[in-house]
């Protein structure tokens, strides 16, 4: 049995898609607060629903119980609900599901977090502390660092309109982001629950290339036959809402977009020698949003 953590989200969804279009058995960990809707679509998927919560430690031992691997995808940044925070989930209910998982000899727990960044932030120091827990755990771990997933970055919700021509640019935009599709996240996932190469591992995941922010607003206009209306806003604005915010959520927004601004390039050739996935390219994603 497979548990997934994060089963209604973007990532976590495809995560148990993959899983049982491989015929995999999947049990998801799902709220009661959550979108029923979504809920429904993973039972059709035949996922077995184990209702929980990260904050709830005595929901996950029963969750844990029987299976073999859990991916952990759950983050509160994307959705919050009441309770919901950086320290309650993304590191208190993070540690309550590695202990959870060592309690019942799972064999295998996979972590998606993110790449270390020169930015200290609220959200970067839970990836962390619990990226250390589940090192020291004595469980056989694989911790997946993937940079900016494109579908996320590069959408209304981050001010890239695409269907608009409209593109917010964080800071100068000229330097290099190794865009990657949630999409391909999720095969790296199901595909370290078989792969010696994943065991124990700490792997950083990108896409097919590099490209700055600027070169991507480039790929789009030349996909649609348009110019879009940019607007840039300042490293330095960022740096300031991230020092006067006391909200750790805000603070983070901030500290990722400063992350964006540095950029960040991942060298995928080791890893696809190992993993065989076919990486989607920002042209790609381009053409799929027409």
């Amino acid at each position: 049995m497979n548990l997934v953590v994060g089963a209604t989200g973007l990532l976590g969804s495809e995560v148990c898609r993959l899983l049982a279009a491989e015929g995999k058995p999947v049990r998801a960990l799902v709220r009661q607060t959550s979108d029923q809707t979504k809920v429904a679509q993973l039972e059709s998927l035949n996922v077995e629903i184990a209702r929980g919560d990260l904050k709830d430690r005595s929901t996950l031992a029963a969750a844990c119980r029987g299976v073999n691997a859990v991916i952990s995808t759950a983050s509160s940044t994307l959705s919050r609900q009441d309770g919901d925070s950086i320290q309650s989930v993304d590191l208190e209910g993070q540690l309550n599901l590695i202990d959870a998982a060592k309690a019942a000899n799972v064999s295998r727990f996979v972590l998606v977090s993110f790449p270390q960044s020169d930015v200290d932030f609220p959200l970067q120091s839970a990836k962390r502390a619990v990226e250390d827990r589940l090192k020291d755990s004595g469980l056989n771990y694989t911790i997946l660092q993937p940079t900016f997933f494109m579908e996320v970055w590069l959408s209304p919700a981050l001010g890239f309109d695409a269907a608009n021509g409209q593109a917010q640019i964080y800071g100068t935009g000229e330097n290099k982001v190794s865009w990657i599709s949630y999409k391909d996240v999720a095969k790296f996932a199901v595909l370290s629950l078989n792969n010696s190469a994943a065991s124990n591992a700490v792997i950083k995941l990108g896409g097919p290339e590099a490209l700055s922010p600027l070169e991507v607003l480039r790929i789009f206009e030349s996909a649609q036959g348009r110019e879009f209306a940019v607007q840039h806003v300042p490293e330095e604005a960022l740096r300031g809402q991230k020092e006067s915010s006391t909200d750790p959520l805000q603070q983070s927004f901030a500290g990722l977009m400063l992350y964006y601004c540095a950029g960040d390039v991942i060298d995928m050739r080791e890893t696809l020698q190992k993993f065989p996935v076919r990486l989607t390219s920002i042209r790609d994603y381009a053409q799929a949003t027409l």
